[in-house]
């Protein structure tokens, strides 16, 4: 059999490859910010959510950040033995949690608010690259979704 056959098995015709590499090295480009607020990547972009919006369910919290109960269940419960948020039932619903920030989850913003800027001066992207890259990955994100959905 011809070698051209495998061509779509090397790493390199992989856009995959590329994106999980990428992920990782801006987490790990992340992390000195991140300790110094003791917080984990995963906790970061949660909070960053509940900044923005105070109060959610874990459903729409999971939409936010595309990730499963699973992964968030263990994350919430951190987070709150932390005093960053709080987890209660719903009163109109029990089967939803809702998930709040707290008073010292919302003081926390103010030493996380540079963090940005300090990641944006990593990265060898111009702002107009930096703009297109988000929109390309958010349509390879919303691709996603619209399968899970089928």
């Amino acid at each position: 059999m011809n070698d051209k056959n495998y061509d779509a098995l090397k790493i390199e015709n992989q856009i995959c490859f590329p994106l999980y590499a990428c992920a990782r090295e801006i987490i790990k480009q992340y992390k000195p910010f991140l300790d110094e607020i003791d917080l984990t990547y995963t906790q970061y972009i949660t909070m960053m959510v509940l900044w923005e919006k105070k109060s959610l369910t874990t459903k729409e919290l999971g939409r936010c950040l595309f990730l499963d109960s699973g992964t968030l269940t263990p994350l919430l419960k951190k987070m709150e033995a932390k005093g960053l948020l709080r987890r209660q039932r719903s009163q109109a619903d029990e089967r939803n949690l809702i998930v709040s920030i707290t008073e010292a989850g919302e003081g926390l913003r103010e030493r996380a608010v540079d963090i940005p800027m300090k990641m944006a001066e990593c990265s060898k992207l111009t702002p107009e690259e930096g703009t297109l890259l988000y929109g390309l990955l958010y349509k390879i994100l919303e691709s996603g979704e619209s399968r899970k959905a089928v």
